[in-house]
């Protein structure tokens, strides 16, 4: 059963739903295959995921957003609006608006026309909450299904399965170990986790059912699993109407009288 909105659930789902690729012209360093190949050099199927990973400057899609932590399960409507590097914009509905989030390198900004209240603080408000450590472009290529971390840079390791490529770094001093699944077919990511060493803690991104716009892959649907090593808590981000436009608006102004919340 779906309950309706809850404010006091809102904002995770806001949060956890941006924490939240490829075009055909380009030319792939390792072949592409059905199977991963056997015995490939890191170095060039790290060359190969790179040159086909997603190239956008704006992105704007409807995304119908479901949270479910074992004991509720909710759905929203999120109009989602991306400017790479600048920001990351929100706006909630149920029939007529009832919240937006910005955010940007420097700032992020939130408000909720239930109660009446905002929320402004920085990126590392977010880090705060889930323990994390991520800066502002993670967040956006965690939403736009492209790895976390440059993997043209530093010592990988490859991990042999049947269906995908695995790669993970050799560095022991990340406070997220990341692994990375590609597809041996098209090089998109398929799915990245995060494991916090010495824990059970984990966080995982899978991304399905790519469509192709304008020359260029984007998942329909991405999948976030937050494991604290009690409870888990799943997110599901399914994009329609999405498309890559010239121009962007990002408006948001929070409303006169509204009142401050500390998260």
């Amino acid at each position: 059963m779906i309950n309706n909105y809850n404010h006091s659930n809102f904002f995770p789902i806001l949060l956890l739903g941006w924490m939240l690729v490829l075009s055909t012209c380009k030319s792939p360093a390792v072949p592409s295959s059905r199977t991963p190949i056997k015995d490939i050099e890191i170095k060039e199927l790290t060359k190969s995921v790179a040159k086909n990973q997603l190239n956008y400057k704006k992105f704007r899609s409807r995304v119908k957003t479901t949270y479910d932590n074992g004991k509720r399960k909710q759905q929203i409507i999120i109009n989602l609006r991306l400017e790479k590097s600048k920001s990351i914009w929100m706006s909630a509905t149920m029939i007529v608006p009832i919240a937006k989030l910005l955010v940007t390198p420097e700032r992020v900004s939130f408000y909720e026309k239930f109660e009446k209240t905002f929320f402004e603080g920085d990126v590392s408000f977010i880090n705060e909450q889930f323990e994390t450590s991520f800066e502002f472009k993670d967040l956006q290529n965690l939403l736009m299904g492209l790895p976390l971390i440059n993997i043209t840079r530093g010592r990988f390791e490859s991990i042999s399965h049947p269906k995908y490529y695995i790669l993970t770094p050799k560095s022991d001093k990340l406070r997220f170990r990341p692994t990375f699944f590609f597809d041996p077919n098209n090089f998109l990511l398929l799915e990245q986790r995060f494991m916090v060493p010495g824990t059970q803690r984990s966080l995982t991104f899978k991304y399905l059912n790519h469509q192709k716009l304008e020359g260029e892959f984007v998942p329909r649907e991405v999948q976030i699993s937050l494991f604290d090593g009690l409870a888990l808590t799943r997110i599901k981000l399914e994009y329609t109407r999405a498309d890559f436009p010239e121009q962007l608006s990002i408006p948001f102004d929070i409303p006169a009288g509204y009142q401050p919340i500390e998260m």
